[in-house]
């Protein structure tokens, strides 16, 4: 029998889900007021991210898109890690560091938001796209671990999960992108029943 214990992963996986709420007690609200007041002025929100943080990537702007808990209105968000045409263009033609950079410029506009998940906070693709958005006049989001990386002193608002470990911070970026769509949608929800 293997010496992993699955449920020792679920308990550290709780520990960091606590530390991360204490820690980041005053982050969290801050990157709810810029997606709110980003999609209620009437811009897009924009996501990427490499490897699983691209999959999460594509995964919050679907709920965002789609429905997360309640059926409400579509809201504007775009994945930019899901055209493969696009995504290969860019690294032939320029590199690999410009693949969503080149994205944000052509799709990008002052007050959309660019939230960009990246558990080292160093992703040179990442920073680059931080850096076009900026440049737009767009506002950044970014999820990140460890000690935040470059891109936190670059973005507007900054999520460090407080671990070392890409799964965990992967976990939770993800829940709490859930929370902060499940707030998004009950104010959605008191405007439409309203």
């Amino acid at each position: 029998m293997s010496g992993v214990d699955p449920l020792a992963h679920l308990r550290e996986l709780a520990a960091v889900a606590t530390r991360s709420a204490e820690t980041l007690a005053q982050e969290i609200p801050e990157a709810l007021r810029l997606v709110r007041s980003t999609l209620e002025s009437g811009g897009t929100l924009f996501f990427c991210g490499n490897g699983g943080s691209a999959a999460d990537a594509q995964h919050i702007a679907t709920e965002y898109v789609v429905r997360y808990q309640r059926t409400r209105r579509a809201l504007r968000a775009i994945a930019l890690t899901t055209d493969t045409s696009l995504l290969t263009a860019a690294a032939n033609d320029f590199s690999f560091e410009q693949v969503f950079s080149r994205q944000v410029e052509a799709l990008g506009r002052a007050g959309d938001l660019l939230v960009v998940h990246t558990t080292s906070g160093n992703s040179p693709n990442c920073l680059r796209a931080v850096e076009a958005a900026r440049a737009l006049g767009m506002r950044t989001l970014a999820l990140t671990a460890r000690d935040g990386g470059a891109i936190r002193g670059m973005v507007d608002c900054c999520l460090v999960v407080p671990t070392d470990r890409t799964d965990r911070a992967q976990e939770l970026h993800l829940a709490i992108q859930h929370a902060i769509c499940d707030a998004v949608d009950d104010a959605a929800h008191d405007v439409a029943a309203g």
